[in-house]
């Protein structure tokens, strides 16, 4: 069958450059291996996705070439998805630090896209295998699948990186880049829980479930937000924030008082009850089960705060404000929401999204190596890249 666009991968990047590849009158096709669209859509934002981020900037871009996302995201901005999104009556509400959730289900999301191309009229191959891409002498693109092959004019690959395998992620993206002589610059885990080791695992293991607004740096990047200990280590937005950040043998530092000088607390305490023990100081801090627990781990001794002297209340003071913490490593794709790396993008046009040693080839969303933060920055992203995709097909 011959088309103008194929489009691999019915997430979000594909289907929005399917919407206005439609748009412009190229006949569009839409393959994807899933029994729907949208799955990594449907599970984000606990249900309710979140789905851009009213402060979105390049600075919060992860990618080897800082200043490529620039564009797309300067060509096709949160102000006109919002747009879009209530030109649907999508309702939504703003959590925090900018994140905007639909005020109801994920779904309303997935259906305005696939309304968007059902009136442009894209079609849709689901269930459907890839089974080869070839560039022809004549300068199309053959698509074997499973169920029909396709000619084409261009090929858009949308089909992410390989975060969340569960929902179908595989490293198509970067067989094909391969194929075509693309460099695949190393991907691991982003924006995902960190494990710690056996012996600090165990000893947190009683407190899993407690969370703490806290301060987490890594390699001279700080986030604040809160931080959850589980029973596998360390999750929360603060920690999947930074997770993007650490690398291997990494030592985290954690500000357990960010919003405010913990020995002004501590002198102020001393001087108005001399006597509190320094367990039930904390306390009147932190949750009670996580001070017992942090006494233990930090060799710390309760005794009554008038008599820590002062070498041992800033030992006390650094160890709130500078808790290192060495994670053990992350918990992988299994649970990260993002792949960090992937397709260098030195090899496509930061205005078009075209390769530019392969006439046709667009490449979009987390195949390419940017990264956003937490918060609908990768989903502004997938929106960003495949509208500029889609206005150039």
């Amino acid at each position: 069958m011959k088309v103008d666009v194929v489009v691999i991968g019915a997430g979000a990047a594909g289907l929005m450059t399917a919407s206005k590849s439609g748009d412009r009158g190229r006949k569009t096709v839409v393959l994807d291996h899933a029994k729907k669209p949208g799955k990594k859509i449907l599970i984000s934002g606990g249900g309710r996705c979140n789905f851009t981020n009213y402060y979105i900037e390049p600075e919060k871009y992860l990618c080897e070439n800082p200043h490529f996302c620039k564009s797309a995201l300067s060509q096709y901005t949160q102000w006109d998805f919002i747009s879009l999104v209530e030109e649907y009556q999508i309702s939504y509400h703003e959590k925090t630090l900018g994140q905007l959730f639909c005020d109801d289900s994920a779904k309303g999301i997935v259906a305005m896209l696939v309304s968007e191309c059902e009136k442009n009229a894209v079609e849709f191959s689901f269930q459907t295998e890839i089974l080869g891409i070839e560039k022809q002498e004549n300068g199309l693109f053959l698509v074997k699948t499973n169920k029909t092959d396709y000619q084409c004019d261009s090929l858009v690959i949308a089909t992410g990186g390989l975060s969340m395998p569960k929902l179908g992620a595989t490293p198509f993206a970067f067989r094909v880049a391969e194929q075509f002589g693309l460099n695949v610059l190393p991907t691991r885990a982003g924006l995902v829980p960190f494990t710690l080791k056996p012996e600090l695992k165990d000893s947190l293991a009683d407190v899993s479930g407690i969370s703490l607004p806290v301060s987490i740096t890594a390699n001279n990047v700080t986030f604040s937000e809160d931080m959850l200990i589980t029973h596998r280590g360390l999750s929360g937005p603060s920690v999947l924030q930074i997770s993007s950040y650490w690398n291997p043998e990494d030592t985290i530092s954690i500000d357990l008082y960010p919003k405010g000088y913990f020995e002004e607390v501590l002198k102020a305490t001393v001087s108005s009850q001399p006597n509190l023990t320094l367990k039930n100081f904390l306390s009147t801090v932190f949750a009670k089960r996580f001070v017992e627990k942090f006494i233990e781990l930090n060799c710390l001794e309760n005794v009554p705060i008038k008599q820590l002297d002062h070498q041992k209340q800033a030992q006390l003071v650094e160890v709130i404000h500078h808790w290192k913490v060495k994670p053990a490593g992350t918990e992988g794709y299994r649970t990260a929401e993002v792949t960090l790396g992937g397709v260098d993008t030195d090899h496509f046009s930061s205005k078009t999204m075209e390769c530019k040693s392969v006439e046709g080839l667009y490449m979009i969303g987390e195949a390419v190596d940017v990264t956003g933060w937490l918060g609908g920055y990768n989903f502004q992203w997938a929106w960003s890249s495949g509208w500029v995709a889609g206005h150039n097909v």
